[in-house]
């Protein structure tokens, strides 16, 4: 070994590359759990024995040509079968296929170094996994771990997952030179010329798939091979995981979602750094789903889609297998472009309960705090506490709550002109009902958004006690609540454009007090629109 490479490993020996302490309030996070409004266990970190070894040492070569699957293949098995430790991928791009994870293991990428993923279909073999909610098979993950204990990612390098070569685009994603470009590089668009496909597997998963993105009516694997580009994998898939650390990476530009822990417990993540370009179809931050104990803090999210959100499966999967996602923090976090900044659903028929989110910042999201969901789903979210949100430049809500959603983005819904009806039929309730219930939002200013708030529940089982509390809104319109029950409103400035500040339809027992619009103090004529009886102002008023 030469005498760089022996200092690499050297140092990496002695250096604190992963937590080694199991109880995550002895590691700087014991703050997190001062004065929270649920009981939550502190999240275990995971133990990395002290071994470390080089990828070099095993034949890679990272000179961003050589494929380097055997070599972490081979590194891994060395460090399994001696109990686990640091693998130190050293500085260079290290082209690999899938890399799978096994337990006390902790993936090193040191900050000078890329781990880039081949786009190479031949290394991904068709799996069976859960994708939106739903059993079905996709294209293995990147990154993989099933039933691993103490794994972790950190080092402060990058890992790619050459996306865009996987991923379908949307014309109206792209500027008119992205999308010229994009033709240049090859593939081809469907008859409309509206959406570019890298390759014909790709074009015809789109004609198998419902608007969720999962294929259906296939049964041999030779059907399943011909849509293969459509199953995209997930960049880091990591199932049924026990004590997950990642910390101080970034990863960016997958296939799909970025980062799904699922049925994992005991998560951290701490400063990472996640991106995928704007019009990334799928281009998820991180997917929570049916995950207990979490923490999420210190990160930086520039993505497609959904940059923070909370799943536990969708409709009948989703049910029978009951796992919800509960005990979530989430503090100081920063998201630039996204549908959301933080968002619960659409899958969430597992149920989702007790998270704090503190003191992140939304800049130019398309929502804000976005919840979602639609009848089929069943489950409950309930018990979610957000304060100390700052945000600019939202183009739809702040704050969203919407009980029909179809698949799109806010802006795309609102661009069509979705839920502009105020009468909606009820439905029986049963076990694919969903509800939202027992939401806390305090603390929340907002520079600049198309409009206030919009509540958008279902009659057969409306939004309820969602309290919202010392917020502060400049918008074009004001807030639009529907089918929703026990709202407080105490201390909510809104600054509109046009329209009222606060209308409600088909409420019940709503309470302002101290709540203001551009024309002042609110009374109760402000807000009567559409049969919302037992609305009570800070005076009283009827």
């Amino acid at each position: 070994m030469d005498p760089i490479r022996k200092l690499t490993v050297a140092v990496a020996a002695i250096l604190p590359l992963s937590p080694s302490c199991s109880d995550g309030t002895g590691n700087g996070y014991s703050y997190l759990y001062n004065d929270l409004p649920f009981e939550m266990e502190a999240v275990t970190l995971p133990e990395i024995p002290d071994l470390s070894v080089d990828l070099r040492d095993f034949g890679a070569v990272g000179d961003g040509l050589t494929l380097n699957s055997e070599a972490f293949s081979k590194a891994i098995s060395h460090l399994e079968a001696a109990g686990g430790g640091h693998l130190v991928v050293p500085d260079g791009i290290w082209l690999t296929g899938p890399i799978t994870l096994k337990s006390n293991i902790d993936l090193h990428v040191t900050p000078d170094a890329v781990i880039l993923f081949s786009p190479e279909r031949d290394l991904y073999p068709i799996v069976e996994t859960v994708f939106e909610g739903l059993d079905t098979r996709r294209c293995i993950s990147p990154v993989n771990a099933d039933g691993a204990r103490n794994i972790s990612i950190t080092g402060g390098g990058t890992i790619d997952g050459s996306g865009d070569s996987w991923r379908q685009v949307k014309r109206s994603k792209m500027a008119p030179s992205q999308w010229k470009s994009l033709l240049l590089s090859g593939g081809f668009t469907n008859s409309k010329g509206d959406v570019w496909y890298p390759d014909s597997s790709s074009w015809r998963g789109s004609l198998v798939s419902d608007s969720f993105n999962v294929p259906q009516g296939l049964e041999s694997d030779e059907e399943w091979e011909s849509v293969k580009t459509y199953l995209r994998p997930v960049m880091i898939g990591l199932k049924e995981c026990t004590n997950v650390l990642l910390k101080d990476v970034t990863f960016q530009n997958s296939p799909c979602w970025n980062i799904h822990p699922l049925m994992c417990r005991n998560v951290t993540v701490d400063n990472i750094t996640v991106r995928n370009p704007s019009y990334s179809q799928n281009g998820d931050g991180i997917d929570i789903d049916s995950c207990e104990g979490v923490v999420i803090v210190n990160s930086t999210f520039d993505v497609g889609d959904d940059a923070i959100c909370i799943k536990s499966g969708k409709d009948e999967d989703g049910r029978r297998r009951a796992r919800p996602t509960r005990n979530l923090i989430v503090d100081n976090c920063t998201v630039y472009r996204g549908h959301g900044g933080f968002v619960v659903g659409s899958e969430m028929s597992g149920g989702v309960s007790n998270i704090s989110v503190t003191r992140c910042r939304f800049l130019g999201t398309d929502v804000g705090l976005r919840f979602k969901s639609c009848r089929g789903r069943g489950g409950v979210v309930e018990n979610i506490y957000v304060s100390g949100i700052t945000m600019i430049d939202i183009p739809a809500e702040p704050l969203l709550f919407d009980l029909h959603y179809g698949g799109k983005s806010a802006v795309e819904s609102a661009e069509d002109g979705d839920g502009t009806g105020y009468d909606i039929e009820m439905m029986p309730v049963d076990e694919t009902t969903p509800e939202f219930r027992n939401i806390h939002i305090n603390g929340i200013v907002c520079s600049g958004s198309s409009r206030a708030m919009y509540f958008n529940g279902i009659p057969e089982k409306n939004i309820s006690g969602i309290t919202v509390t010392d917020c502060l809104i400049s918008s074009r319109r004001g807030a639009d609540i529907r089918y929703s029950d026990g709202v407080v409103l105490r201390d909510v400035g809104i600054r509109q454009e046009e329209g009222p500040g606060f209308s409600f339809a088909n409420c019940r027992s709503v309470s302002l007090a101290g709540c203001t619009d551009s024309s002042g103090e609110v009374s109760s004529e402000d807000i009567f629109r559409h049969n919302s009886p037992d609305v009570i102002t800070e005076k009283g008023k009827r």
